[in-house]
């Protein structure tokens, strides 16, 4: 039977937050998994995807992942122009994008790493490093967060255990020249020492600051002092995320039980005192929806962090293969969509909008429809 061209044939719409849910949910098979952007694979956070352009906005995809095998969804070969489509059932429902393969991947640095080992491309401008690629709480799988593949990718070649302060300065500085790139996330396997990264990630900064100016989001734990807030701000990071993840105590201590050491009030503290630092809206945290917690925990939780003035990015778990929580289901659209639709409406409310974020996953949006109800789409 004759393919009709993705660029002519029928489109049956969705709204576009709803087929967001549901490409994160179920995932996409790909009938060309080399068309476009490499899809990522391991890391320190949610992984196995590949980046997508739908209606102007960039969605990371789940690709690689058991629920995506099984997937409604596909996309087909793009033409020769770069466009394709999205299927469901054999149904054409949207037309999709792929970004292209960054220009800086192509170089190394002097001593011969290619500058894809240091720094990525995330969604379609977005330049993110692991700083450090090793973590305290990955050592042992009786405290490791059972979702993280931070030590994959590492062992097999695709990055390298440290990366210098020089080495992220000269692949941001091309990042931007080559790709355009407009923000930078630095996030950090948590090291021994009390300061749970803040330390190498201030460095960093520092140096990717004085080579390129690009508004930086810098990931930890809370530090062991609240004075690191001051310093990481002064070093030129503009934003800050410290990741709950999970957000009753039950649901922390089975998931990840290394990481719920640190006290949620720890983490409230930290909040309050990293706020005037960056700025309502600047600190920000990332609570995976599906790992057990109830809607009404997450909305509950979300209210309080608000009233701090943290922006909750929430997304959708994807479980990743070779981690122990690969075989766990993700949540449901449906469960997405009673989440992020009434969250939309509380940030709105209070004024912490996505698109005000400096730099980081929450002003990215591309693992989560959160900003995507935040604009009324869908």
């Amino acid at each position: 039977m004759k393919q009709t061209s993705p660029s002519t044939a029928p489109i049956l719409p969705l709204p576009t937050a709803e087929l967001m849910n549901e490409l994160q949910s179920y995932g996409v098979r790909l009938a060309d998994p080399s068309a476009g952007a490499e899809s990522r694979r391991g890391g320190a956070g949610p992984s196995d995807h590949k980046a997508l352009t739908l209606d102007g906005m960039t969605v990371m995809v789940p690709v690689h992942t058991a629920p995506a095998a099984r997937s409604p969804y596909a996309v087909e070969t793009p033409d020769a122009r770069g466009a394709s489509r999205i299927t469901r059932d054999g149904l054409p429902i949207a037309q999709v994008s792929f970004p292209l393969r960054p220009r800086f991947y192509e170089r190394t640095t002097a001593d011969g790493i290619p500058y894809s080992k240091i720094a990525v491309l995330h969604g379609r401008d977005v330049l993110a490093t692991t700083v450090l690629q090793e973590c305290v709480r990955f050592q042992s799988r009786t405290k490791t967060c059972q979702f993280c593949a931070i030590g994959q990718s590492l062992a097999e070649g695709r990055t390298i255990a440290r990366k210098t302060p020089a080495q992220l300065a000269e692949v941001a500085k091309a990042a931007v020249e080559l790709d355009g790139v407009t923000h930078m996330v630095m996030t950090t396997g948590t090291p021994p020492g009390k300061d749970r990264g803040a330390a190498i990630l201030t460095e960093s900064a520092a140096a990717v600051k004085a080579a390129v100016d690009l508004p930086i989001q810098a990931q930890c734990e809370p530090p062991d002092s609240d004075a690191w807030f001051a310093r990481m701000k002064a070093a030129g990071v503009d934003a800050l995320g410290m990741h709950l993840e999970a957000v009753t105590p039950e649901v922390r201590a089975r998931i990840m039980p290394g990481k719920a050491q640190v006290p949620l009030e720890r983490y409230f503290a930290a909040f309050d005192a990293a706020v005037p630092v960056f700025g309502r809206g600047q600190v920000s945290t990332y609570i995976l929806a599906g790992l057990g917690d109830t809607k009404e925990a997450i909305l509950g939780m979300c209210a309080q962090l608000i009233a701090h003035g943290v922006y909750p990015f929430v997304v959708p778990f994807i479980p990743i293969s070779g981690t122990p929580l690969e075989g766990h289901a993700g949540p449901t659209p449906g469960f997405m969509h009673e989440i992020l639709a009434p969250l939309a409406q509380m940030v709105r409310a209070a004024g912490l909008r996505a698109t005000d974020i400096k730099a980081g996953c929450g002003k990215c949006g591309a693992c989560s429809a959160l900003s995507t109800y935040e604009r009324g789409i869908g």
